[in-house]
């Protein structure tokens, strides 16, 4: 509980001392005249107090009136969204400005008078709020819009020419939810039946809400046809949402959940093994510890088989490649969704988005099919995933 406790007060403490920055250089510095400098302050304001608030609602009072919550969490997520893209935009702005400021000490050149600073910060901050009203729109638009199928081809070394060709869809961190709900999972089923995959694998984040707020939300899954079946495994979210719940749920539509363990895909001399790990996090809410989850998938394989592993997080891989896995497909990373988070990503997974080997072993890492929190994606848009094995052995590819 304490832990609990100092984590909401470093996240609340990071959001006042975000906007506090944000006041500074687009209304202080500014020296906006009035009445404007003390409105855009009172909005700031109530920004900063509001947001946190409406989350909170939105989690207690909303949890079982679904269009409360909605309207309580959408404005609070789009300014989320366009929060972060302001601080990005001011925190380079501010990195020119050092930089010129250096320059112009080397180049022994005068201070700039306050007239002129007061000039330089109230179009810095015009241009900031223009180029961020566009980019807010655009992220908005991609997240709104039709997700794209991307394709991919991977070449297995082990995989039987009998199963050249397989075909995949990888769905992940699509986050039913207060933003995301029947109407999208409906679309994503339809869509992933036309591309009549052998397999389909959902890779974890399936949902952030409980199986009763839910329940139809995510029914349409059980509508998913694959020749060789369904698959998921957890990833963090579903600890957030109550997994056992969850995987409950998930069989009774019909979906296989692969939980430290793997399966054979295809018969006798043709089949290749599919794995499947429970979330990095698992351990802290009961489960295994990331070593001994993937230990205990793929400990005493035969290593001349093909291996699929479906992990949610990217850096499963780094533990999960000395027992041979051949492909792990991923997501957790959103690729980044709004970018350039993708470059703080970067500090905690090894592997962002798109294909990328390591070692003996290739992994592909999804951007993600829904979004989470803000619904808005810039410069990482959402996928469904359908990917094409292809065998060592093949003498031509298809």
């Amino acid at each position: 509980m304490s832990r609990f406790f100092i984590f909401i007060a470093v996240a609340l403490g990071l959001l006042a001392g975000i906007h506090y920055y944000l006041w500074a250089r687009l209304i202080r510095d500014p020296q906006l005249p009035p009445p404007w400098g003390g409105v855009l302050t009172l909005m700031l304001a109530l920004l900063a107090m509001g947001t946190p608030t409406a989350m909170v609602l939105g989690r207690v009072v909303g949890r079982d009136r679904p269009g409360v919550q909605s309207a309580l969490l959408w404005p609070a997520y789009l300014w989320l969204g366009t929060m972060f893209l302001l601080f990005a935009a001011v925190f380079a702005a501010d990195a020119a400005r050092a930089f010129v400021a250096v320059a112009r000490r080397i180049a022994g050149a005068g201070n700039i008078d306050v007239g002129r600073r007061t000039f330089i910060a109230r179009l810095s901050a015009t241009a900031i709020a223009v180029l961020v009203g566009g980019l807010g729109g655009a992220a908005v638009r991609s997240a709104l819009s039709l997700v794209d199928v991307r394709r991919v081809r991977v070449r297995l070394d082990r995989l039987p020419i009998g199963q050249h060709g397989f075909t995949m869809v990888q769905l992940t961190d699509v986050h039913v939810g207060p933003t995301i709900g029947r109407a999208f999972i409906d679309d994503i089923v339809r869509r992933t039946n036309a591309l009549q995959p052998d397999l389909i694998a959902i890779t974890g984040d399936l949902v952030d809400g409980s199986v009763e707020q839910l329940r139809d939300a995510v029914a349409p899954l059980a509508n998913l046809r694959a020749r060789h079946g369904v698959y998921f495994v957890t990833g963090n979210h579903e600890y957030f949402s109550g997994a056992e719940a969850w995987l409950n749920e998930l069989g009774r539509l019909g979906v296989r959940v692969l939980r430290n363990e793997r399966v054979s895909i295809g018969e006798g001399e043709t089949s290749f093994d599919l794995g499947g790990i429970d979330d990095h996090s698992a351990a802290r809410y009961g489960g295994l510890e990331p070593a001994a989850a993937i230990s205990q998938a793929l400990s005493g394989r035969d290593t001349r088989r093909e291996l699929v592993l479906l992990a949610h997080q990217p850096r499963s891989l780094l533990e999960a490649a000395r027992f041979g896995v051949g492909l792990q497909l991923s997501g957790h990373t959103h690729g980044g969704q709004i970018w350039p988070f993708k470059y703080f990503v970067r500090l905690q997974q090894p592997f962002v988005a798109g294909l990328h080997r390591h070692g003996e072993a290739q992994i592909y890492v999804s951007r993600g099919t829904g979004y989470w929190g803000p619904p808005m994606r810039l410069g990482a848009p959402a996928e469904i995933t359908h990917v094409t094995l292809e065998s060592g052995a093949a003498e031509v590819v298809v």
